[in-house]
C-alpha cells in the first residue's frame, strides 16, 4: 500500500480525521462511477502552495473544471516568478502595527506568515498580461480574466523567470490542459484593481475587454448542461469539492437552482457529491458555515448526496486528500 494512504488509513480513524477518509473514498467512487470533480477555491490556497498537489490532479484528470477567486488566480502565477523573493514571516501573531508598516515600507504585502513582494509579483505580472489587455482592447476582443493568465503562461515568455518547478503551479497545468475556469469577483484582485486602474487612465479603452461575471454565469450554465448527466436518485456526474468558502463556492453550486427556478428547465442533475473544507464554524447567516444540508433547501444538493464537511484547515486536509486520490 503506497505510504501516505497507508498512513491516514492506519492513523485517520474518528473525528475529522474519519471525515477526510470518508470524503476520500467518496470522490473516488465519484470518479469510478463515470463522475468528473468540480474544484472550488477560496482563501490564500495559491501563496500555501496548494500547486504542489493540485497541479498533479489536474494533469491526472482528477479534477475537470475550477472555480477560485481573482487572488488565488494570480497568486499562483506571482509564486512561479518570485518564489525567491517571497519571505515567510513565521513570528506573524507577534507583528506590532510598527512592524507590519516597516514591511508596508518595503512593499511586502503579508498573507497570514508569506510576504509576497510587489514589485517581483505583481508589477512584474502586471507588465506582462497588460501587453494582452491592451492588444486585445485594440482588436476589439474581449477575453475573461483566467484566458488572459493562460496566454501569458502559454506563450512561454515567463519560462525564463520560473522560480519554483513549473510543475508545481497549477495554473500552467490548467492552461496546458485549457481546463473550465470560472472566477467570479475578479474585481477585488489585485489584478482586478490594477484593470481599473488602467480603464481610468486610459491605457484599457474599452472596460468589458475583460469579460463579467454574470457572462462567466452563462459559460457555467452551458459547461454544465453540457457535461452533467443523471447518475442517480437525481444526482448527477458532477461533484462539487469545496476548498473554503466564500464566493468561490457559492457562485458555482448556484448554476444548479438557476437552471431549475430562473430558466424552468428540466432533467438537469443536482450536484452529485459535496465536499467542503472549513475552519468556519456553524453561525447565523454565514455561507462558510453552512452545513451541506442547508443546499438541499436550495435546491443544490438531493438527500442521498454523499456531502462531507471537514471543519479544518485545507492547507492539511487538501494535500492529504489529493495524495489518496492520486494513490500515493
Amino acid at each position: 500500500m503506497p505510504s501516505i494512504t497507508s498512513f491516514i488509513k492506519h492513523h485517520y480513524r474518528h473525528f475529522n480525521a474519519a471525515a477526510l477518509v470518508d470524503a476520500a473514498n467518496a470522490y473516488n467512487a465519484h470518479l469510478a462511477s463515470g463522475g468528473k470533480m468540480f474544484l472550488t477555491m477560496g482563501g490564500a490556497m495559491s501563496t500555501a502552495e496548494l500547486g504542489l498537489s493540485l497541479a498533479e490532479m489536474i494533469r491526472q484528470d482528477k479534477v475537470h473544471g475550477i472555480c477560485c477567486t481573482g487572488a488565488n488566480l494570480e497568486e499562483d502565477v506571482f509564486n512561479l516568478v518570485a518564489h525567491d523573493f517571497y519571505e515567510r514571516v513565521p513570528h506573524y501573531r507577534d507583528l506590532t502595527p510598527a512592524d507590519e508598516a516597516k514591511l508596508l515600507a518595503r512593499h511586502m504585502n503579508r498573507v497570514t506568515d508569506t510576504c509576497i513582494p510587489e514589485m517581483e509579483a505583481m508589477r512584474r505580472i502586471e507588465n506582462e498580461v497588460l501587453k494582452e489587455w491592451v492588444r486585445a482592447d485594440q482588436a476589439g476582443e474581449r477575453f475573461f480574466p483566467h484566458q488572459f493568465m493562460y496566454k501569458i503562461l502559454l506563450s512561454g515568455d515567463l519560462k525564463g523567470s520560473y522560480q519554483i518547478d513549473p510543475r508545481d503551479s497549477w495554473l500552467l497545468a490548467a492552461a496546458e490542459k485549457n481546463l473550465p475556469m470560472f472566477v467570479p469577483g475578479w474585481e477585488d484582485a489585485t489584478l482586478g484593481n490594477m484593470y481599473a486602474g488602467h480603464c481610468i487612465s486610459g491605457d484599457v479603452k474599452k472596460v468589458h475587454t475583460v469579460r463579467t461575471g454574470i457572462e462567466y454565469m452563462a459559460e457555467l450554465a452551458a459547461w454544465y448542461t453540457k457535461v452533467a448527466r443523471p447518475l442517480r436518485n437525481g444526482e448527477g456526474s458532477l461533484g462539487f469539492f469545496q476548498i473554503g468558502g466564500g464566493i468561490a463556492g457559492d457562485f458555482p453550486i448556484c448554476v444548479v437552482p438557476m437552471l431549475h427556478q430562473d430558466l424552468r428547465r428540466v432533467g438537469v442533475p443536482l450536484w452529485g457529491y459535496f465536499c467542503q473544507i472549513s475552519d468556519s464554524t456553524t453561525s447565523y447567516g454565514s455561507y462558510s458555515g453552512a452545513v451541506p444540508n442547508e443546499k438541499i433547501t436550495w435546491g443544490k444538493l438531493a438527500a442521498s448526496t454523499p456531502k462531507f464537511i471537514i471543519e479544518s484547515d485545507a492547507t492539511i486536509v487538501a494535500p492529504l486528500i489529493f495524495a489518496w486520490v492520486l494513490g500515493e
